[in-house]
């Protein structure tokens, strides 16, 4: 599983979907940055037997606003094989956080954002709080040389039907920078 529910009350009934859905019990959780959004049930998750992983920049980060935080730490760019899956964790550079990383999963070809990359939905660039807006667009382009051609790309929130929202992340960040120059 990547990332965690912010609402406590979705944390079980999340684990207990994907047994009813996929007949199969949660292994590990990784989540992709220190936010609430991403971290709120790694505790919860560590008490239920599932491994929980962050990268030691986002313990940092947890650690030093309160969050959750994992039970194991991610020291670089790793190829996790889960099953018959096997995907990677990659530190792309600054944007919606500084500790911010993706999943790719070479075989099937795809990109798992989190709230890096902004559904084709989304009208702004979402929480900028932690952000770090001019790299930002240098982080989403070094995904867009290292991971040609995806087959999906899923976003942090909303939909990701669309294979263009690495395009459209980049034009949101372009016209807050645009915003933000005036």
């Amino acid at each position: 599983m990547f990332d965690t529910p912010w609402d406590t009350t979705q944390f079980q009934p999340l684990l207990d979907s994907i047994q009813a859905r996929h007949h199969k019990k949660v292994a590990i959780c990784i989540a992709t940055h220190f936010h609430e959004d991403r971290t709120a049930g790694l505790a919860y998750y560590r008490q239920q037997g599932i491994s929980t992983y962050t990268t030691r920049m986002t313990d940092s980060l947890a650690a030093a606003h309160n969050a959750k935080r994992a039970a194991r730490l991610i020291d670089k760019d790793t190829v996790f094989t889960v099953g018959q899956y096997n995907f990677e964790t990659w530190y792309p550079g600054q944007g919606h956080s500084p500790d911010n990383i993706i999943i790719w999963f070479g075989q099937q070809r795809i990109i798992y954002g989190g709230c890096l990359i902004k559904s084709v939905e989304a009208r702004d660039p979402g929480n900028l709080s932690d952000a770090n807006v001019k790299e930002w667009p240098a982080t989403i382009h070094r995904i867009q040389k290292k991971y040609k051609h995806p087959n999906f790309i899923i976003t942090g929130h909303q939909d990701w039907l669309s294979k263009n929202a690495l395009e459209h992340t980049l034009q949101l960040l372009q016209e807050q920078n645009n915003k933000k120059g005036r």
